[in-house]
C-alpha cells in the first residue's frame, strides 16, 4: 500500500537523516527542487513575502494568500510539503483556523512559531515571544484541529532574547504538548546546534540561513548531531535574485544578453520545468478533433 504524503513526511524526519529541504516561494521553484531531486519542500513565508508583495518578512502576507499558495504549489508536485504558518496568523482559535485550510490545501506538516504577531524574520533584530504557556496552549489548540494527520511543527524565537536555554526549556514544553516536530530558530554556534537535539529529544529541524546568524556546517556533521531535517529556506530565492540583478544590469547596458547567456534557461528548458509537452498532450484529448 502506497504511503501518504503524511507518513513520508514523518519518515523525512527521522532524527540523524539529514533530509535536505529547500524552501520553495511558489509552485515554480518547488517544481525545480522536485525536478533535483529533493524528498520534501518547505514553503518559506519570508521567500512569499519577498516574491509575492516585494516586502520584508514582517508578517504582512495574509493567511488567505499564504494558503492559495500553498494549494498551488501542492497542484505542482509531488512531494510533501512542510507549510510556514507562522505565528498560526493569531491566538489559539486563528490557529485552529489556520490548520483546517492548510490541511486543505495539501500541507503536510505545518509550523507555527511562538513570536508575537505579526512576525518578524528568524534572523532579523527586535524580535519578540508570547509567554510559552499562551504558545502551549496555541500548539495545543493546533493538535486538536487536525484532521489529516498533518504533522505539527513548533518553532522557538526564544533564543535571540531569553537564550539558548530558555528555548531548550520552551522546545520540551512545546513537544509535550503534542508537536510532533521541533525548531529553534537561530542558534549561534557550532555548540548551541549540538545541544539543542541532544538535550531535547524528538525530531529536530535546523535552518541553514547564507547571512544568518547560523554557522552552515555540512550535511553530514548536522545528521551527526541528530538533526532529522536540514532546511536551506530561501536558498533558492537568493540564487534567483542575484541571477535576475546581474542578468538586468547587463540587459540595460549592452542591449542584448550575449555574455551572459550561460545565466539565462533555454527556452526549451524553461518549457520542461512547466510539464509544456504534457498540456500541449492534454489540449489535443480533449480537443475533440
Amino acid at each position: 500500500m502506497a504511503k501518504s504524503l503524511n507518513e513520508r513526511m514523518l519518515e523525512l524526519f527521522t532524527p540523524g537523516r539529514g533530509t535536505m529541504m529547500p524552501g520553495a516561494h511558489n509552485a515554480l521553484s518547488a517544481r525545480i527542487m522536485e525536478a533535483a531531486g529533493f524528498e520534501t519542500v518547505l514553503f518559506t513565508g519570508a521567500g512569499f513575502a519577498n516574491t509575492y508583495l516585494g516586502v520584508p518578512d514582517m508578517g504582512l502576507t495574509s493567511l488567505k494568500e499564504v494558503v492559495d499558495q500553498v494549494a498551488a504549489i501542492r497542484d505542482a508536485i509531488d512531494i510533501p510539503i512542510l507549510a510556514d504558518g507562522d505565528t498560526g496568523f493569531g491566538n489559539a482559535l486563528n490557529a485552529r483556523r489556520t490548520v483546517r485550510m492548510m490541511e486543505r490545501a495539501g500541507a503536510s506538516a505545518l509550523l507555527i512559531e511562538d513570536q508575537v504577531y505579526p512576525k518578524r524574520c528568524g534572523h532579523f533584530e527586535d524580535k519578540s515571544v508570547i509567554p510559552k504557556s499562551e504558545m502551549v496552549q496555541k500548539l495545543k489548540a493546533a493538535v486538536d484541529a487536525r484532521q489529516t494527520g498533518m504533522l505539527i511543527l513548533a518553532r522557538t524565537d526564544a533564543r535571540a532574547m531569553e537564550g539558548l536555554d530558555a528555548a531548550i526549556d520552551r522546545m520540551r514544553a512545546y513537544s509535550e504538548a503534542g508537536a510532533d516536530l521541533l525548531f529553534i530558530e537561530a542558534p549561534q554556534t557550532m555548540e548551541e546546534l549540538a545541544r539543542i537535539p541532544r538535550e531535547v529529544p524528538g525530531r529536530h529541524l535546523c535552518n541553514m540561513v547564507y547571512g544568518g546568524k547560523t554557522p552552515i556546517p555540512s550535511q553530514q556533521a548536522l545528521a551527526k548531531m541528530g538533526y532529522a531535517v536540514i532546511c536551506y529556506a530561501n536558498a533558492a530565492l537568493q540564487a534567483s535574485m542575484l541571477a535576475m540583478r546581474d542578468v538586468m544590469k547587463h540587459l540595460r547596458a549592452h542591449g542584448s544578453l550575449e555574455g551572459v547567456e550561460a545565466a539565462v534557461i533555454p527556452f526549451n528548458d524553461r518549457q520542461k520545468f512547466v510539464d509544456y509537452a504534457r498540456y500541449v498532450e492534454l489540449e489535443k484529448k480533449y480537443r475533440g478533433a
